[in-house]
């Protein structure tokens, strides 16, 4: 019992970086690989899990998640995907990242992907959503039907919300009709188990 406690224990990451990544091929599938190749996370078996940023837990650039992982192992992402195979479509994805002033609490990602909408719209929508679901966690009384940039107000000033942030992928679909696909994603590690 003591070993798989701490095997469970292990899986609280404490670390985590951004990354994204687009590709194209005639093949979906293999798209979706060029994506991950050039986000530089392919050569890990990828979990998707849901959208809680742990406690203690630190943003740290790529250069230094990538450092710390080893290919093939299993890592934990929130991952948000899209494909195309219309040429010219504009398609997004997003992750949005809202982190508490208070360390022991936990934060949010989100997932958003779209067609037709730009990079700084769809990492704009990304990441409100996040914020407006720690908004709700840490008691702050907002409007969301109220203007992005105002609630975004509201948030550094209440001092509750230390961070927000995303990463945002967009690309039009080749114009000879291979797929594109684009990936943004948030990559867990946990140092202490390496």
């Amino acid at each position: 019992m003591g070993n798989g406690f701490y095997f469970i224990a292990m899986l609280r990451p404490n670390k985590v970086f951004l990354t994204k990544g687009k590709g194209y091929h005639k093949e979906k599938l293999a798209s979706l690989e060029l994506a991950l190749r050039n986000a530089e996370i392919a050569g890990f078996n990828l979990v998707k899990v849901s959208s809680i940023f742990p406690p203690h837990c630190k943003l740290i650039s790529r250069e230094e998640g990538l450092s710390i992982l080893k290919k093939g192992e299993i890592v934990f992402t929130v991952m948000a995907e899209n494909s195309t195979n219309e040429p010219h479509r504009l398609i997004s994805a997003s992750v949005g990242l809202a982190i508490p002033k208070a360390e022991e609490s936990y934060g949010y990602l989100s997932e958003h992907i779209n067609f037709g909408e730009k990079a700084k719209k769809s990492g704009d929508y990304a990441e409100d959503l996040a914020a407006s679901m720690l908004a709700t966690i840490v008691g702050l009384d907002f409007n969301p039907d109220a203007d992005y940039d105002e609630r975004k107000k509201i948030w550094k000033i209440s001092g509750k919300i230390y961070k927000t942030t995303n990463v945002t992928q967009t690309a039009k679909g080749n114009k000879d009709g291979l797929w594109t696909t684009v990936v943004a994603a948030a990559v867990f590690v946990n140092e202490d188990i390496y």
